[in-house]
């Protein structure tokens, strides 16, 4: 199963009964009711063109740019158009990858949701700090991709564990380069 055509933003027509919204919503010329959304995606198992297009990679790897997971063994590639054309390890990329998926060039290795025992460790109590300055005692590293950082970020949540601060990124496949 992979993502099919037009993944996205959809608009869909709506009935005449249906209630205005203060979003996505609007009447066309005509006087037809429209919404739109802005996650939707169709799944399909046909094979389609689009599944074979090779996504065009123009970036070198550069440690300073990719962070290393502290407890994966893998890179933060934070925009699927920064995947490094020369890194052959695993690398954790948002689920939008799933757009321009060609299975003959990538490999899906996992997901940094669903751990499945490749965590390279579990932390200890975690405190986390939220943008406010709030603090919390949590668990939630141990769920997720973590990036150790030098500094308190501004304007982001982190958390500190014993004397390190850490990053929690959103779900992130796990890819590797197949050719």
């Amino acid at each position: 199963m992979w993502l099919g055509h037009n993944s996205g933003d959809m608009k869909f027509k709506v009935p005449d009964y249906y209630e205005p919204r203060a979003t996505r919503f609007w009447v066309d010329e005509e006087g037809q009711k429209w919404r739109s959304m802005g996650n939707a995606c169709w799944f399909t198992n046909l094979d389609i063109s689009k599944r074979h297009e090779d996504l065009i990679l123009y970036k070198s790897y550069d440690p300073k740019e990719y962070p290393a997971y502290d407890n994966f063994d893998g890179i933060e590639v934070s925009k699927t158009s920064d995947i490094p054309m020369d890194y052959d390890g695993v690398m954790g990329v948002p689920v939008t990858f799933l757009d321009k998926h060609n299975p003959e060039q990538f490999e899906i290795v996992g997901i940094t949701r669903a751990w499945s025992g490749d965590a390279a460790k579990v932390y200890p109590q975690q405190i986390q700090v939220d943008p406010n300055g709030k603090r919390s005692t949590v668990s939630k590293l141990n769920d997720s991709a973590a990036i150790r950082v030098e500094k308190p970020p501004v304007g982001k949540t982190y958390y500190e564990v014993d004397d390190g601060l850490f990053l929690k990124i959103y779900a992130r496949l796990l890819i590797r380069q197949r050719r």
